[in-house]
């Protein structure tokens, strides 16, 4: 270790100091995770600054900055399975039946798909808007090995029908999900989870004593994960600290220079579809801007972590704690929506790369007979992303193979992928807590109370301020 990784490392531990000292002093949640995320981008900007980019010192740094950032996302992948699994459980118990079950998952699930579908026809407005086309972009050996990644992939996305999508769904073995072995992994939990509490359910008349006794298992052992939870996302500053320095003393500004038009179209289009998102929020009557202010601490992890899964206890605190929807439909939207009709990667992304390849193929993007199959396969494919692995290069794989177009050509934006899939996981999670808060609503099950409570969303019992 050299000294200037060791230098870095002993500011690195300051700053996260600096965090501690403000949560020792009641300092507000929300207000730490943006000094953690604005920390981060000077640190990682000084970093890149002072060794240049692709930098050994940078890389062995992150290294260690990785402890931190990286630790705490396995963190929060540790308490998915068991979050998901005894909130549905105490949820459908509480509903005392299926009917509402139905309806939650019917409407939660519609919202993810209409709004999927809105976002590829807001990614293809962007790109032509912009006039973007593949034509003239360069290959490095960086992006002819992605190429190579995508066109090995083909053979298996080409093997999946709508119907194998869906059956990846269904857990032939739910303790093998319970690892996270697949990426289905979660709604499979989820489907498991059901069929547990309709089943307790059945019993609650003939076996009372014993339904009773589950239920106060259920209560017991949800206290008890929520706790845990509660722990691991008061971690949240130091790993928004860790992951935003890594992703800013990474990158290559020269990259994102070159391929600025498509980075400009690509958040254009993001921030266009955030606002569509308020717009369907204040159809159902709800404030628009009180919404954003309570989801802003999930999107900003959301954008730092790029992960959907990672930022489901975070999103789905967010949705009880500060939207005031309940915990089932907090935990089905949260859990759906990190698997089906991902608006950012499943919807945007695939869309305006397969405008941008189009013209290339002598295809007008303009053409009613290219843009009708594009929304439509992109709707369909937005079920099965997850089950394929990798997720917006792999849905757009999905798309493009599906139009006969050439795949490897995605692998051209290989040096800015990290930049836009920050801003596309952010509308993911967007997406999701968009739909809980529209099935909650519809449903008339939102706590107003809550929701128009100002209070900062509460990690800690003892103090709303924690």
């Amino acid at each position: 270790m050299t000294i200037s990784v060791i230098f870095n490392l002993a500011i690195f531990i300051a700053l996260i100091y600096f965090l501690y000292r403000l949560q020792a002093k009641y300092v507000p949640f929300t207000k730490r995770v943006f000094a953690g995320l604005g920390l981060g981008v000077v640190f990682g900007g000084l970093l890149q600054l002072f060794y240049g980019a692709g930098s050994d010192i940078i890389a062995t740094s992150i290294d260690y900055f990785d402890i931190v950032g990286k630790g705490y996302v396995k963190l929060l992948q540790m308490i998915i399975i068991p979050l998901v699994m005894v909130s549905i459980i105490s949820a459908i118990l509480k509903l005392n039946g299926g009917t509402s079950v139905g309806k939650i998952s019917a409407m939660s699930i519609g919202v993810l798909v209409i709004t999927t579908m809105i976002a590829a026809l807001v990614g293809i407005a962007w790109s032509l808007l912009f006039g973007l086309s593949a034509e003239g972009l360069t290959a490095g050996a960086a992006e002819v090995a992605r190429g190579q990644s995508l066109e090995a992939n083909l053979g298996r996305v080409e093997s999946l029908s709508f119907a194998n999508m869906i059956l990846e769904f269904i857990p032939a073995n739910p303790f093998l999900d319970m690892t996270g072995s697949r990426k289905t992994s979660t709604i499979a939990v989820v489907i498991f989870s059901i069929f547990i509490g309709l089943a307790a359910t059945g019993i609650s008349a003939k076996k009372p004593e014993i339904y009773a006794s589950f239920e106060h298992f259920i209560t017991v052992a949800q206290a008890i994960v929520m706790r845990i939870v509660t722990m691991v996302l008061r971690l949240t500053p130091y790993g928004v600290l860790a992951l935003m320095t890594k992703v800013i003393s990474g990158s290559n500004y020269a990259d994102i220079v070159n391929l600025a038009n498509f980075v400009f179209a690509s958040y254009g289009a993001l921030i266009t579809m955030f606002i569509i998102h308020l717009m369907i929020i204040a159809l159902v009557g709800l404030n628009p801007i009180r919404h954003l202010k309570k989801v802003i601490p999930v999107l900003t992890f959301a954008f730092t972590s790029r992960s959907s899964a990672a930022t489901i206890p975070l999103n789905v605190q967010t949705q009880e704690q500060a939207l005031g929807v309940p915990s089932g439909i907090a935990n089905f939207a949260a859990s759906f929506g990190a698997t089906i009709g991902q608006n950012g990667c499943a919807g945007i992304y695939p869309a305006m790369l397969a405008v941008m390849i189009a013209p290339t193929l002598g295809i007008n993007p303009l053409d009613i007979g290219f843009l009708v199959p594009l929304i439509a396969i992109i709707t369909i494919s937005s079920f099965g992303v997850a089950g394929i692995g990798g997720g917006a290069t792999f849905a757009a794989l999905i798309v493009l193979s599906a139009m006969d177009f050439p795949v490897a050509l995605a692998g051209l934006l290989i040096s800015i992928e990290p930049l836009i899939d920050m801003g596309r996981t952010a509308l993911n999670v967007s997406g999701s807590i968009t739909a809980g808060s529209v099935t909650s609503k519809l449903m008339g099950q939102t706590d107003m109370t809550v929701f128009n409570d100002d209070k900062p969303l509460n990690l800690d019992g003892e103090d709303a301020t924690v």
